[in-house]
């Protein structure tokens, strides 16, 4: 397992590489140019241990968002500088608006241009285009602590339309595959098993069951790629982890309010993509947000990084060790 995890950890890493990054002239404190996997004038914003790479030139995502040089984030080698809205290609650290199963294609934002500025020390904004399918423009908004990996993600919704909107926060963060996820389970849920599982676009699993796939001391532990790959859950922790095989943790924060409504269609809180591929899809979700014209609503995700020793094969990870780590970040 531990071979198997490092050529992986290898595999990766070749997306960083051929990023081929060339830092310009700094924009301000902890903020500079670069020219990065083929994109020009990305804005980067780094302290001493950590790096976010950010992308205006197709869809609004991250790059990059590493420790000490070794990115977490997966992004196609494929797909070196795309651009256009035909959306192929477009990996890396997403968002998007749902739900996923009623609104209408949106490519002005999953992989149009986007404007970008630096708003302060360590902190830019992106802006999209208006989306007319949608009737809204967003904004997101990072900021990157000065001494540690805590990165704060904002994403506003501003309806732009002439009608009220009732779209959710959607985040698609593509991490490199074959970790670990793990999720604790709080609050009562709604499904048998505490998640189900999608077959395609029109059958949901209540009562799933997947060797990948357990639940001990309190956690969602998904090991593998299971049967069919998109998963959703409605704990109401407002965090989870994933153990990259590259030596990383990555934990998402976020706020879960159980007296409002979660209008996908299983009223999730949250759903992992997890293919048999060299990635996973991290997928925080907000609540439905009733928008008259002219209003806006955001949602904001705490990221935070942490090395972490991937586990070898049948070795159990220590999920009390876990919640001590994301306790003491």
């Amino acid at each position: 397992m531990k071979i198997f995890a490092a050529i992986l950890a290898s595999v990766t890493l070749v997306s960083t590489v051929s990023a081929q990054t060339d830092t310009k002239e700094p924009v301000t404190t902890g903020v500079s140019r670069v020219d990065y996997f083929g994109y020009e004038d990305c804005i980067a914003i780094q302290n001493r241990s950590v790096r976010v790479v950010l992308c205006h030139q197709a869809g609004g995502r991250v790059l990059e968002y590493s420790l000490n040089g070794t990115n977490v984030i997966y992004i196609d080698p494929q797909a070196e500088g795309a651009t256009g809205t035909s959306g192929r290609g477009m990996t890396g650290g997403r968002f998007d608006i749902g739900p996923e199963q009623v609104i209408p294609r949106r490519n002005t934002l999953w992989s149009g241009e986007w404007q970008i500025e630096v708003t302060g020390p360590y902190a830019a904004r992106m802006t999209s285009k208006y989306d007319d399918a949608t009737g809204v423009q967003l904004t997101r908004d990072f900021q990157l602590a000065a001494n540690t990996s805590e990165l704060t993600v904002t994403q506003t919704i501003h309806n732009k339309s002439v009608s009220e909107k009732q779209w959710c926060h959607w985040s698609r963060t593509f991490a490199v595959g074959n970790g670990i996820v793990l999720i604790p389970l709080e609050g009562i849920s709604k499904y048998p098993n505490s998640y189900v599982m999608y077959e395609g676009r029109d059958l949901i699993h209540m009562r799933p069951k997947d060797d990948h796939i357990r639940i001990r001391e309190g956690f969602l532990e998904i090991t593998g790629a299971p049967k069919f790959p998109k998963l959703g859950m409605d704990t109401t922790a407002g965090w989870f982890t994933y153990l990259a095989p590259n030596d990383l943790m990555f934990t998402k924060h976020f706020k879960v309010d159980p007296n409002r409504v979660y209008n996908e269609v299983a009223g999730l809180t949250m759903s992992i993509w997890y293919p048999d591929r060299p990635m996973v899809e991290l997928e925080p979700i907000g609540p439905r947000e009733i928008l008259a014209p002219g209003k806006s609503a955001s949602f904001t995700e705490t990221w935070t990084l942490q090395g972490y020793e991937f586990p070898t094969a049948g070795e159990l990870v220590d999920l009390s060790g876990i919640k001590s780590l994301v306790k003491n970040r």
